[in-house]
């Protein structure tokens, strides 16, 4: 069996076309994964989730959410998700020149997209690599069901603790004081 030993660096990225925002572009131990423009009620979801912890950061003052920023974990794994919030501390000392975040946000939420690929990108592949860089919480949402699966850093680890349903509140104790009906998320 031949394997392909090219790691995809995020070097490669700096020279791939501008296609005016079509394709997403990530690396994830040099595995390179290009993915479409997503389906509007994805967007939707994203966006909704981004004003609720914005409002919420307004409100306390402790940290910032931000709507797919790049995240530059190594040369080998740099990834956009959807979402995510950062406390002021590691917001003042993880970004780049380019503006790309260098450290784990505490909080980063993926929407799913349609596809087995997808799926099992969000939900094993991203995992796998935001527990490795030390991500506290992260939330996979799933627009077309509904639901909202969070995943919690334990025993040094993001493991499964809950998955809401419509009539939900989702809160977290990252977030004192954070709570937003579910189906306020979803059009």
């Amino acid at each position: 069996m031949v394997t392909n030993s090219l790691l995809w660096t995020t070097a490669d990225l700096d020279v791939m076309p501008d296609d005016g925002g079509w394709k997403r572009y990530e690396i994830i131990t040099g595995e390179l994964f290009v993915t479409r423009a997503p389906h509007i009620r994805h967007q939707s979801a994203a966006g909704r989730i981004h004003v609720c912890l914005d409002n919420w950061s307004d409100e306390t003052g402790i940290g910032r959410s931000f709507e797919v920023p790049g995240i530059v974990f190594t040369p080998t794994d740099a990834v956009i998700p959807d979402v995510v919030w950062v406390s002021n501390e590691r917001l003042a000392n993880g970004i780049d020149q380019s503006g790309h975040f260098t450290i784990a946000p505490e909080l980063v939420v993926e929407i799913l997209s349609a596809g087995e690929n997808n799926k099992h990108r969000d939900k094993s592949v991203k995992l796998k690599l935001y527990s490795q860089h030390g991500v506290q919480e992260y939330w996979i949402v799933n627009w077309q069901l509904k639901t909202l699966e969070i995943y919690r850093r334990t025993d040094a680890q993001l493991q499964i603790v809950a998955t809401l349903l419509v009539g939900d509140t989702l809160t977290s104790p990252l977030l004192p004081g954070f709570s937003v009906l579910l189906d306020r998320l979803f059009i």
